[in-house]
């Protein structure tokens, strides 16, 4: 009985060959096999679920026909070669190079080498051999040329002897072009030249360049040609061909080689008399007659060139004769000169013919096209495994063009020499039987003809065993519900056993449509339940023994899936959004994979490269959607066991194609039939369609619409104007939006007739007394109906018999003359045109021209309401003193002087309209306490009429406006000084002032409201006693005059703690600038920092800069700890004094002339910075005698006593200008003296040093 083996003697089935490839997974003790399309019988277990029909019926397919198990090397077997190397180059820039040769076999084989077909010495000391195989190296050292040639290994055991293919080794020389002399050349204008390159030879690819010096490309064109072989082609020459350096290149890639012959020089001499010249074929040369043969492999590229000298230059034809040149695969190239045929096949042999042609004459030359195949296996002789007693037939039959002759070995050598009894010979095959095991042996088949050779291996192992079952014992499976599953038995016998699988608590062997055992053991199980679950047992039997093995089965729930939403309908631009429920057993959630495709093509996972596609787990998002995006969607969700898929379907929604083919019918006069097709809805019914039309004369290109159709019609008839040619389009509208427009019609002329209608908007337009200057809206070009249009224009007195008075114009303003202002008259406008008048026009009533009103209204009295309101009545003109539409009154007014100073005004006038009859009005926003006065007068549309006499009034006192500003200027323990300025508008004489205050701690709870009346208004200042120390205090400041007080001015302000002050008094001679900074401008637990810098320093705007810097917080609670602190403050008075004496000792120096160094100035004032930032001392020292000293302070805490250095600032005093804020901020402006300025503390030390102005 005949096993085959597998692998290298793979079984030969009347089928293509497949391949199929899988994972193998191995958990715990549980062997999963994953399927990828495909499944190996030997390897894969069966997990597949329902609805996998394919796959499974694959899978049994496959197990089905593969009955053979590889040999184990336990087993005596024959050498049997695993990998050999294929053509091998010896390039240059290699350290080595490997020739390989690997067999396995039982005994193990041991190597030997032919070369060339003479024995090869193995233990060459310039080669290394591989251990344990036929691989040996040939180090890239020296010459290595001798080692080239074609090589064979062979495998023998005391089976048998595997032979190998035929391994060339090429060691490729390195490629030069032949040192030579070559001769200018000189040629005529018009004459045809032959550049030859004639490239060395070298390991192909080989590609050739013609280039100058300057490593320029040559151009080549219709005229010049460089050919297959290299060599450059002149048609013929022209004198810009002249050049002395002409270069041949010869590139050879796998050898990173390129080599240049040497430049040649082509001199071209201008002619006067240059011939033109029929066609002559240069290529191919004329020595080959007018036909050659080309011989090209089945499957290679075949490339036909033709070259032609001539003048004009001749053009280039191809043609296959008795047939058409194959479509897809030919390429014509070069311009014309080259035909190109990709992947040739029998086909394509034949005559080909190329043509070269000017217009004096034509030559042609054809290719007789041979196609050849080196030889293929058709039947490739198997390895089989054979007990004894057994008989075969190995076959080999190889196909090819020349026909292969076919060799038989045995063990390597040829079979006549060395045949084995009952063996019977054939050329194309060996049949032999009553195998023995002494027969056992490796037979070679070669087939080999002009383009190749090719040789198989076919073991016959002679071989009875027990059965040795391969798959491991106590393996575990799982499985999903409902799926086919399969449980391996892989084993080898020989000779044939019988295999049978139980469960084993049953101990009855499998039966039933459920459970089939193929012929390599392995038990398949169909529709696998719950039940299934257990152990199993494999047992085979042969006719030398038996053997066992056991199998575990887990079944799992199979996997879900599901896609919401289902079967959605996007618009275009819209973004869809599919999510994918899934749910697995809790085995298999680790492994549960999930992958998004579209109409089978797999998305990314990172998405597309656009951004548009973005999977986030379960979830696909596809922004932006285009048509493109329609299609099926599929879910699947994969684990260890199964995997399932779920589909949904998605429509993609867009404005519908234009429609297409309009066409018209059934022409009338006022009407015609449009038919058109509709275009493609884009998933989304037509709900209506557009019908457009253009023909305005006055607007040519404008389209407008004339009618709309239900969706499902598309046939209409429209209704027309006369005179218009119309062309028509039609836009189709859906749920998305409308298409593009189609394709407009043809167009459509109707004929002229008399109007249908009559201008409307009849109207007068402003114009001079007694004057009608009448207007309307003139026909659009759509209304005129036919050319000549005029209007007839009638007019008559309302009411009047008299006749109608009557004037035709062509224009849409007609100036009528009346005898009388502002009198109605009956007006109509008649249209009319070449063919006639329009409808009788119905009448209008219109007013001749307005004049001016010729009389003033007479003003009655004007009450006062409030100080600045007042109410004016007057009595109304007559109506026949308007002369036209009365619109309204106006009173015009203007303040003539102050009633509190009684200073003069100049007359600046207000003017405020009332429309229509009335006799009284209110005059709003007047100064209180002054004298005004007013004038009325009446006006109509044509303008105003005559002033009243000027009526005199006076507003009463108000109450004034809110002080310009309020500051806190003086802030002690219980006590503060508050300042404001004047209200901008008194609105009477000032009586004094209402100071408030109240506690306003940073709580919820607000302290008592405080009242103080101050009856000196010449006095904009208070000083307000009796406050609690350390309390924050809202202040609020009105100013009253006799009618009451007005808007409150609010500051707010802290008082100072025990012993502080936060003022001092400034020297005099010195100016402040003043600069508020508010303390809500700092960053929380931020403090103010004042820089006092003496005139001049910078520049002469101002003496003192205030300067901001903030603290953090951390910084502001050291100074609160500190500053009040006794010593801290005798520290700082000792630094100041010490500074003021350095100081004096340094001008006293400078006065008598006296220098010093740096280094002593470096002594004397030590960086400011090692004070830690707790004082402040004065900065460089300047050089100048017109120069001041620089000075700074620094307010640490608003908590902090003034400190009684001389830099520092004394306690504000009663009537100094110098002020400071709340917080410290400097803000005040001081007197100086330019003699000199003293520094006071609020203690008995001071001191006085000199300042220069």
């Amino acid at each position: 009985m005949q096993t085959r083996h597998r692998g290298l003697r793979a079984l030969h089935l009347p089928v293509k060959p497949i391949f199929f490839s899988c994972k193998t997974k191995v958990r715990g003790d549980i062997l999963i096999v994953v399927l990828l399309g495909f499944l190996l019988p030997d390897r894969a277990m069966g997990v597949l679920s329902n609805g996998r029909g394919s796959i499974a019926a694959l899978v049994f397919f496959l197990v089905k026909f593969s009955t053979a198990t590889e040999i184990p090397l336990s087993v005596q077997q024959v050498p049997t070669i695993t990998k050999q190397s294929k053509l091998q180059v010896a390039f240059p820039f290699d350290e080595y190079f490997q020739i390989e040769c690997e067999a396995q076999g039982n005994p193990a084989p041991t190597f030997t080498w032919t070369k060339d077909d003479k024995p090869f010495d193995f233990s060459d000391p310039r080669i290394i051999v591989s251990n344990n195989s036929g691989t040996f190296k040939i180090p890239n050292e020296g010459h290595i040329s001798h080692f080239q040639g074609k090589y064979r290994c062979f495998a023998s055991n005391k089976l048998g002897v595997a032979m190998s293919e035929e391994i060339e080794f090429i060691v490729p020389s390195v490629p030069k072009f032949p040192k030579e002399k070559i001769d200018p050349l000189e040629v005529e204008e018009g004459d045809p030249v032959v550049l030859p390159c004639k490239p060395p030879t070298g390991l192909p690819p080989l590609h050739i360049y013609w280039m100058n010096i300057e490593l320029e490309h040559i151009e080549q064109d219709e005229r010049v040609y460089m050919s297959q072989e290299g060599d450059l082609y002149f048609a013929n020459v022209e004198e810009r061909d002249s050049r002395s350096d002409y270069c041949c290149f010869a590139a050879f890639p796998k050898l990173r080689t390129i080599v240049q012959k040497m430049p040649m020089k082509l001199t071209v001499n201008s002619s006067n008399s240059i011939k033109q010249r029929k066609a002559r074929l240069l290529l191919p040369p004329a020595e080959r007659g007018p036909e050659s043969s080309v011989t090209i492999l089945k499957g290679d590229t075949l490339l036909l060139e033709c070259f032609a000298e001539g003048l004009p230059t001749p053009q280039v034809d191809w043609e296959k004769v008795g047939g058409d040149l194959p479509k897809g695969r030919e390429t014509k190239e070069n311009y014309g000169k080259t035909l190109k045929i990709e992947k040739v096949t029998y086909r394509d042999k034949g005559i080909y013919r190329c043509t070269a042609t000017n217009f004096l004459g034509w030559a042609s030359h054809d290719f007789h096209v041979i196609i050849e195949e080196p030889p293929r296996w058709t039947k490739k002789p198997q390895s089989g495994v054979y007990s004894t007693g057994g008989s075969g037939i190995l076959l080999c039959e190889a196909e090819g063009d020349p026909a292969p002759t076919i060799k038989w070995r045995v063990n390597g050598s040829p079979i006549e020499k060395n045949p084995f009894a009952g063996d019977v010979l054939s050329p194309r095959e060996i049949s032999f039987t009553n195998l023995q095991p002494n027969h056992s042996a490796v037979y070679q088949c070669e087939a080999s003809n002009a383009h190749g050779t090719i040789l198989a291996n076919a073991n016959v192992d002679v071989v009875d065993v027990p059965p040795l079952i391969q798959t491991e014992d106590g393996k575990s499976y799982a499985a999903v519900v409902g799926a086919s599953t399969f449980l391996h038995c892989r084993f080898f016998a020989s000779p044939e056993a019988a295999v049978s699988w139980e469960k084993v608590e049953e101990m009855n062997p499998l039966e039933g449509r459920r459970f089939q055992v193929h012929k390599d053991g392995t038990l398949q199980l169909d529709g696998a339940t719950e039940d299934d679950a257990g152990q199993y047992s494999c047992w085979v039997v042969n006719a030398k023994g038996r053997a066992v093995v056991t199998a575990s089965l887990d079944i799992r729930n199979a996997t879900k899936v599901r896609i919401s939403p289902a079967s959605p309908r996007v618009p275009t631009s819209h973004t869809l959004e599919l999510h994918c429920e899934s749910q697995c057993d809790a085995h298999l959630k680790q492994s549960l994979r999930l992958s998004w495709s579209k109409d089978g093509e797999a998305f990314e996972m990172n998405g597309t490269e656009d951004g548009r596609v973005t999977i986030d787990g379960a979830s696909l998002t596809i922004s932006a959607v285009t048509l493109e995006d329609q299609g099926i969607y599929t879910c699947s969700a994969q684990t260890e066991l199964d995997n399932v898929t779920a589909v949904t379907q998605v429509t993609i929604l867009d404005v519908p194609d234009p429609p297409e083919h309009l066409s018209l019918s059934e022409r009338q006069n006022r009407s015609v039939r449009l038919t058109w097709e509709a275009g493609d809805d884009h998933n989304s019914d037509i709900s209506e369609y557009i019908v457009e039309f253009e023909g305005n004369k006055e607007e040519p290109g404008r389209w407008e619409e004339l009618r709309r159709v239900q969706g499902e019609e598309t046939t209409v008839v429209l209704p027309l104007a006369p005179y218009v040619t119309y062309q028509f389009r039609v836009i189709a509208v859906n749920e998305v939006g409308r298409s593009q427009p189609s394709r407009p019609s043809d167009r459509h002329e109707t004929p002229p007739a008399a109007p249908d209608k009559n201008p409307q908007s009849i109207r007068v337009q402003a114009s001079q007394p007694k004057e009608m200057i009448i207007k309307w809206e003139p026909l659009k070009s759509m209304e005129q109906n036919g050319p000549g249009l005029e209007y007839r224009v009638t007019w008559k007195p309302q009411g009047a018999s008299v006749e109608w008075e009557e004037e035709t114009v062509t224009n849409h303003t007609l100036r009528v003359m009346t005898p009388t202002v502002y009198a109605p008259y009956e007006v109509q406008v008649q249209a009319t045109n070449s063919l006639g008048a329009g409808p009788e026009p119905q009448s209008v009533v219109l007013y001749s021209g307005e004049d001016y009103p010729d009389t003033a209204p007479v003003i009655q009295g004007v009450d006062v309401i409030n100080s600045t309101v007042v109410k004016v009545t007057w009595s109304t003109i007559p109506k026949d003193r308007v002369h036209g539409h009365l619109k309204g009154y106006q009173i015009n007014w203007w303040k003539t002087k102050s009633l509190l100073d009684g200073r003069t005004h100049p007359r600046e006038v207000n003017i405020l309209r009332f429309s229509g009859q009335r006799n009284y009005g209110m005059v709003p926003s007047l100064d209180a306490f002054s004298e005004f006065r007013l004038t009325i007068l009446a006006y109509n549309s044509k303008g105003a009429g005559p002033e009243s006499e000027p009526y005199t009034f006076q507003t009463p006192e108000g109450v004034p406006e809110q002080p310009t500003f309020l500051k806190v200027v003086k802030v002690d323990k219980d006590a503060a000084t508050l300042s404001w300025g004047l209200p901008k508008k008194l609105n009477g004489n000032l009586t004094g002032y209402v100071l408030q205050y109240q506690i306003i701690n940073d709580t919820d709870e607000i302290g008592e409201l405080n009242d103080i009346n101050i009856t000196t208004p010449s006095k904009p200042s208070w000083r307000l006693s009796n406050l609690s120390s350390t309390t924050k205090y809202k202040f609020y400041v009105r100013a009253c005059t006799a009618k009451g007080c007005g808007k409150a001015i609010t500051e707010e302000s802290t008082t100072t703690g025990d012993g502080g002050k936060s003022i001092g008094k400034i020297p005099e001679g010195v100016n402040v600038t003043r600069k508020m900074h508010p303390v809500e401008a700092f960053e929380p637990g931020a403090e103010p920092i004042v820089r006092v810098l003496p005139k001049s320093w910078v520049d002469n705007n101002s003496i003192f800069e205030d300067v901001i810097e903030t603290r953090g917080r951390e910084y502001a609670g050291l100074y609160d700890d500190i500053a009040t602190q006794g010593w801290f403050i005798g520290l700082m008075c000792a630094i100041a004094l010490l500074t003021l004496t350095l100081l004096t000792v340094c001008f006293v120096k400078r006065n008598k002339g006296g220098k010093y160094s740096v280094k002593e100035k470096e002594d004397l004032h030590p960086d400011p910075e090692g004070q830690s930032g707790k004082d402040e001392t004065f900065g460089d020292y300047s050089d100048s005698d017109e120069k001041p000293l620089k000075g700074s302070l620094r307010s640490l805490t608003r908590d902090i006593q003034a400190t009684e250095s001389a830099d520092s600032l004394v306690e504000y005093g009663e009537g100094e200008q110098g002020l400071f804020g709340e917080d410290g901020s400097f803000i005040g402006a001081y007197a100086g003296s330019k003699e000199k300025a003293s520094v006071e503390s609020n203690t008995s030390s001071s001191a006085a040093f000199p300042l220069r102005a």
